[in-house]
């Protein structure tokens, strides 16, 4: 059924604006699209239906069919219901990408409450502001986790508490031999009242899911924290359409063949980049998911080359990291179609070379927590004729965006100026929870003010040239991060690399770079400087650079500038 704008568009016998970039999409990809107004666990619900035996996921090689995937959410809805949760109930997810991820996500919503997943890397002081910023009552968690959940309990609203562990759902002989091998750790956790075991609980169930009725476009499915521009995490409210458009826009560009593809979901479910490309979209379009727990190299290689993975949305240190390992020449990785790049940008020769080890195309794209995530891609062009390195593509169907001056974001800037990307589209949030002015700041006129400076060019691809608060201020010159990195990422020895402007007395800031070179590879930090330097403009010259062991990486490999920022103004603070 036509959306209610798009029948008043045609009745009064206008035509929706054609944008520059419509031309450069790919043959049956459409510019609009009637989206379904469904709850979000509808797909799964229709992926059941029309390909029960279909694996949905594979897990250490156990395989879940669509058929019982669809169940287990129905009995976990039904255990949900049971414990007292309602429709628009907050109900936390603290686990990696296991099967349990999976079957909490769609059973929470089938119960009509609304997921709010926590990175399992945070700390006490995070998960005790997630839980009570989202008045959670009731929490999945892993095993491993169960400490951090039970010293912050006493400080919540926490009522129900299930635990789950890696070995859940996995094949028994593995189970058995990875507890053996010490390689699956898992956790003993005392009985106590409230306490609940997932596989143990659901089995009490049969699937008789609550009826709940939902206003896709109105109820939020999820409520997803997020740094966003400034400070403390705040909560993204994404109604079911929200999820439900960025899903359906994702088969589209992919042009994923239904009930054939398999993906590999190696992105932490918990980050709405994976949540999005790697479990919702997939099973929107009937596709197997490989749910890898954690990212490691050797185990990617295997899972590509064993299961024949076709589709791969990853960050651009999970393929530096996959180029460099030892073994990759070990490895068949060509039945890989598509890869899609988010999170951080993607170097260019880091593109160039993942694209000639699989044979597949690999493009970037971009997105924010926002926007559930995704707004642009380059088009899957095998031809790589629509593809434009260093851009972040065109916008996806039905999202529109723009360069707007940084001073008061209400000019619109020519093709080729500098100033801040907005954007618009179906699958922009509802607003943060419980903050309207910082909701106010960001949601102008139905625009989105992403707070990424960068560029529109003629032919409408997007650039993005950095953060707003990233941007270094060299002798009032603006030197982008982004820029010197992707030099950096040229020399053969660098694995990863971050760039953040270091406060100067005499300049403003300097450029200062923080290297981890590749394993067996060897370089010295005058050697790296004098290479980007003498491909830069001499006000952009890296002033410093401090090669590491490590660096500091978000959930999704990027690079957190943040931290490097705070580490060398404490060093410099202890110096003073």
């Amino acid at each position: 059924m036509p959306s209610k704008k798009r029948k008043k568009i045609e009745e009064e016998g206008e035509k929706p604006a054609e944008k520059p970039w419509y031309k450069f999409y790919l043959p049956g990809v459409r510019k609009h699209i009637d989206y379904p107004e469904v709850p979000l666990h509808e797909f799964l619900r229709t992926s059941a239906q029309k390909y029960p035996d279909k694996t949905a996921l594979i897990y250490f090689d156990g395989r879940m069919t669509y058929k019982e995937l669809d169940v287990l959410t129905d009995k976990f809805a039904t255990a949900l219901a049971d414990l007292g949760v309602k429709k628009g109930d907050r109900v936390a997810i603290f686990l990696p990408n296991t099967p349990l991820f999976v079957i909490s996500y769609y059973g929470i919503l089938k119960a009509g409450a609304v997921v709010t997943a926590i990175s399992p890397l945070y700390k006490e002081r995070e998960v005790e502001h997630q839980l009570n910023d989202s008045e959670a009552e009731t929490i999945v968690v892993l095993d491993l986790l169960y400490p951090i959940v039970e010293k912050v309990w006493e400080k919540t609203k926490l009522r129900n508490v299930i635990v789950g562990g890696l070995k859940d759902y996995m094949p028994t002989f593995k189970a058995v031999l990875g507890s053996l091998l010490g390689k699956i750790p898992s956790r003993s956790v005392e009985r106590r009242a409230n306490v609940y075991f997932f596989k143990e609980l659901i089995a009490r169930y049969g699937a008789n899911p609550p009826k709940v009725e939902i206003n896709p476009r109105e109820d939020l499915a999820a409520l997803q924290y997020t740094g966003g521009t400034t400070g403390i995490s705040k909560g993204a409210m994404l109604t079911h359409m929200n999820l439900v458009s960025n899903a359906v826009m994702c088969k589209e560009w992919l042009q994923a063949n239904e009930g054939e593809e398999v993906v590999l979901t190696v992105l932490p479910l918990f980050h709405i980049y994976g949540m999005t490309t790697s479990m919702n979209a997939p099973i929107l379009f009937a596709g197997t998911m490989v749910l890898l727990p954690r990212f490691d190299p050797l185990a990617v290689l295997q899972a590509i080359q064993k299961y024949r993975v076709t589709v791969f949305c990853g960050a651009p240190t999970m393929y530096a990291m996959l180029l460099a390992h030892p073994d990759l020449k070990k490895y068949n990785l060509t039945s890989v179609k598509f890869c899609i790049s988010g999170a951080a940008p993607l170097p260019p020769d880091i593109q160039k070379r993942f694209m000639e080890v699989t044979g597949g195309v690999l493009v970037e794209g971009y997105g924010l927590t926002e926007s559930s995530p995704v707004t642009h891609a380059n088009p899957l062009d095998k031809t790589m004729k629509t593809v434009k390195i260093g851009s972040i593509g065109i916008p996806w169907p039905d999202t529109d965006a723009k360069i707007v001056d940084i001073e008061t974001g209400e000019k619109e800037l020519s093709p080729g100026e500098i100033g801040e990307l907005i954007v618009k589209g179906p699958q922009v949030m509802k607003g943060y929870w419980k903050m309207p002015e910082e909701t106010a700041a960001v949601l102008r006129n139905g625009w989105l003010y992403t707070g990424d400076i960068g560029k529109m060019d003629e032919d409408g691809y997007f650039y993005i040239t950095d953060r707003k608060k990233d941007l270094i201020k060299y002798k009032g010159y603006s030197v982008y991060p982004r820029e010197l990195e992707d030099v950096l990422y040229e020399h053969p020895a660098v694995k990863l690399c971050g760039v953040i402007g270091k406060p100067d007395p005499v300049a403003g800031e300097i450029p200062k770079a923080f290297v981890v070179l590749k394993e067996g590879m060897t370089a010295t930090e005058e050697e790296l400087m004098k290479f980007v330097n003498e491909r830069v403009a001499p006000y952009k010259a890296i002033r410093e650079l401090e090669i590491r062991k490590e660096l500091p990486l978000s959930a999704v490999g990027k690079v957190l500038r943040r931290v490097l920022r705070e580490e060398e103004l404490k060093k410099m603070a202890a110096k003073a």
